[in-house]
């Protein structure tokens, strides 16, 4: 590879610094070489002849120039003229020897006395050429030169790794937590370390020459023997055989199974000695190791229960339940009895889990189950589906009226109120009853069958119970029917953009909006982003709707700024999805540039749960965005996997203070220190602030006194339709005529497909 003319002309020049630059210039891992001759011509010759190969390039044309590169840089290879104008070669090679330089050095002598050449070799030379030499003898020379240092380097660098692991290996032997022993061929101790006497109490005096069996606990002295007495090698060796061994006082006396007994993993090897002819082999031993495992036992234990188990309310979890009702439908098929299936939905559980909290909707769950328990009775099984959700098999019925005796008692119980801590809570659920075998022969049709039937109640205004039956199979195909509706919603135009408005509370003025989606469905009327969108994300079709929602605003912000919106700025949430879609970047500015909306009035809202998804992808269509001029915002701030690690590795302009956080402001001189973090991280970046959810003049004020001044909520609008947007919009500017010569900063915009 050639160097820059640039790094030639530095390699030639004596000048240290633009030697430096030459060598920065060139490949880093290229080795490095000194050329040293007083004589132009030929010190010129050597580097032409030298440039076309991968190396670092540093001339001398004296020996103090010499010493100088030797004193400032590492160098590889040095070849070296023995005449020079101040000093001699050998004097150079001295040098590199006192400063224990680690450089090879080929000497280019025209001196034709054998004195020059046994000085060079004597003072460590790798090889020695006579003037003049051949091109392809001094290429051979340093190619074989570098390649032989190159391997030395790779010999010491495996010598200190070897090094470097028996170290490591000593260590970890003298170090060892487990039992290291070995056995004769009789199955005495022949060694065993330290560690026998931590975990079991008997000193090694106590154990060399003693059998193996003084440890091990009686009803496992057979699989012992076989372990211990068996002849295997390699791959047939014993391995991980669990055993029980014995501990001891310290007075004699064997502590009991229950409690003091260790369970121990041995792993086991026989030690054979081949005879002359290698066809048979001699036992004389057994070397192995032992671990502790004792804690490892109860953790797997722990871990088990806790695979079945729903660890809030410690009932049996969904897949502990299908195992019971799956023994329940054998138990009833061979006696011909009946069994009920039932469906529990706590009703109103999310206003308690929104409004108290998650602990305090936990501790609620947990004196749920156990009401519900104190219901059943012995033999029927309560269990968690997840959630607020329960299932519940009743075997052996005499009649349906048993099932239906204990749904009323579930209703009656959950009927009574909860006190968590003060707060006094009242809720009710939603029971669906499938019976075996005229609902259904099989978990999958019994479990389906009473969650139709438990959405059959929610439909009926919730807090009863109801026995499924066929005609509730039109619940389930109403979900198929309306994901058809939407996806003719799209064709027939029903989807509209609604928008609600942020303002500016120092001003009054509106400064930007939040796009957020309506569907005008021909029999249920308008239906929220909230009602639509979720079921939209689970059936694939959140691509197409989000490419349709990006025209319908671009369509929307040309009719916007004409009426004088051009300074406000459109906030669009952004699906997970659809960022995830490789085409992403291209769709937006292509609509961008369809419609010739200027980039700089568009901001895209993210949520922290992208940011985890894939951030490095993320990040990568992110930035995309904003060298298009997009901006990018994050929103319900705090309320995901919040990480400040985000707001420095990902092209954020804005926060938005979720409104679960604007919610808990109930009084002006409070102290909220979520909110207050917010703001402070917000103002120390330099980001611009949205608070969302704002719906009382407390919490407008409490805002403003503590630096957010951008709004949007109840308090100030509703979301509304463009029409009506626009409306505001003319309504705002006329208002605010007299004052049009003012200039008006523009803030940045916000886009996201609202989910």
């Amino acid at each position: 590879m050639n160097l820059p003319p640039d790094s030639v002309a530095a390699a030639i020049d004596p000048n240290p610094a633009t030697a430096q630059m030459a060598v920065a210039l060139a490949g880093d891992n290229w080795p490095r070489l000194l050329l040293v001759d007083d004589e132009p011509r030929l010190l010129s010759s050597l580097y032409e002849l030298l440039r076309d190969r991968d190396y670092h390039l540093v001339t001398a044309t004296c020996g103090s120039e010499a010493l100088a590169q030797l004193n400032k840089l590492k160098f590889d290879l040095v070849l070296l003229d023995l005449r020079l104008p101040d000093m001699s070669g050998h004097e150079i090679m001295d040098f590199i020897n006192a400063k224990d330089i680690a450089a090879d050095v080929i000497v280019m002598s025209g001196d034709v006395g054998i004195e020059a050449a046994i000085g060079a070799l004597k003072r460590g030379a790798y090889d020695y050429l006579r003037k003049p030499y051949s091109r392809e003898e001094l290429l051979k020379t340093v190619e074989n030169a570098l390649a032989q240092r190159k391997l030395a380097q790779d010999n010491a660098r495996i010598a200190s790794k070897l090094e470097n692991s028996e170290k490591m290996y000593r260590y970890l032997v003298d170090s060892s937590p487990d039992i290291i022993y070995t056995l004769n061929h009789e199955g005495k101790f022949t060694f065993v370390n330290d560690r026998a006497q931590q975990l079991l109490g008997f000193t090694r005096e106590e154990l060399i020459g003693k059998h193996y069996s003084i440890l091990v606990h009686d009803e496992d002295q057979e699989r012992a023997r076989y372990v211990f007495n068996e002849r295997r090698v390699d791959e047939r060796a014993s391995r991980n055989v669990e055993l029980r061994l014995k501990c001891n006082t310290g007075n004699g006396v064997e502590r009991t199974f229950n409690n003091t007994l260790m369970t121990i993993s041995l792993n086991a090897i026989g030690m054979h000695v081949p005879d002359q002819d290698i066809k048979q082999r001699e036992f004389f031993g057994t070397y192995g190791v032992a671990r502790d495992i004792t804690d490892r036992k109860r953790a797997e234990e722990v871990i088990s229960y806790q695979a079945y188990h729903d660890i809030l309310t410690d009932l049996p979890n969904r897949m502990l339940f299908k195992d019971r009702l799956g023994l329940a439908v054998i138990q009833a098929k061979r006696k011909l009895t009946e069994l009920a299936v039932m469906f529990v939905d706590l009703d109103r559980f999310k206003l308690v889990n929104d409004t108290l909290g998650h602990v305090k909707g936990d501790e609620l769950l947990q004196l749920v189950a156990l009401r519900l328990k104190d219901c059943l009775r012995r033999g029927d099984t309560l269990a968690r589906q997840g959630g607020d959700e329960f299932t519940i098999v009743l075997p052996e019925l005499r009649d349906r009226q048993d099932a239906k005796a204990i749904a009323d008692k579930f209703l009656e119980c959950l009927h009574k109120p909860f006190d968590l801590d003060g707060h006094e809570v009242h809720i009710s659920a939603s029971i669906g009853i499938a019976i075996y075998p005229s609902d259904g022969e099989t978990i999958d049709e019994l479990l389906r069958h009473a969650d139709i039937a438990m959405y059959q109640v929610k439909a009926l205004g919730k807090n009863g119970h109801s026995f499924y039956h066929n005609s509730m199979l039109d619940v389930s195909h109403q979900k198929i029917a309306l994901e058809q509706s939407l996806r003719k919603a799209l064709e027939q135009n029903e989807l509209e953009m609604y928008y609600q408005p942020q303002v500016d509370v120092a001003t009054g003025r509106i400064i930007g909006a939040e796009g957020l989606m309506r569907w005008n469905h021909p029999q249920r009327g308008l239906l929220s982003a909230g009602e639509f969108l979720p079921f939209a994300e689970d059936n694939g079709l959140m691509l197409p709707i989000s490419d349709w929602m990006l025209g319908a605003l671009c369509r929307d912000l040309l009719l916007w700024n004409a009426a004088g919106g051009d300074a406000i700025r459109l906030s669009l949430n952004l699906s997970p999805q659809y960022l995830d879609r490789g085409d992403f970047f291209e769709k937006m500015r292509g609509a961008l540039t369809r419609y010739g909306i200027s980039p700089a009035q568009i901001e895209v809202e993210i949520t922290e749960n992208i940011c985890i998804r894939n951030p490095q992808y993320a990040i990568e269509q992110l930035n995309k965005l904003c060298q298009l001029g997009v901006s990018v915002a994050i929103d319900d701030f705090g309320t995901g996997y919040s990480s400040l690690s985000y707001l420095h590795r990902f092209p954020i302009h804005t926060i938005k203070i979720d409104q679960s956080f604007v919610k808990e402001i109930h009084d002006e001189q409070g102290h909220y220190p979520v909110i207050l973090a917010i703001i402070s991280i917000a103002r120390g970046l330099g980001l611009h602030l949205v608070a969302e959810g704002v719906e009382t003049d407390v919490q407008a004020r409490y805002l403003e006194a503590n630096g957010c001044t951008t709004m949007q909520g109840y308090l100030y609008h509703r979301p509304i339709s463009l029409s009506h947007f626009i409306h505001v919009l003319q309504e705002q500017n006329r208002m605010s005529a007299p004052a049009s010569a003012a200039p008006v900063m523009q803030a940045p915009s916000m886009i996201a497909i609202q989910a």
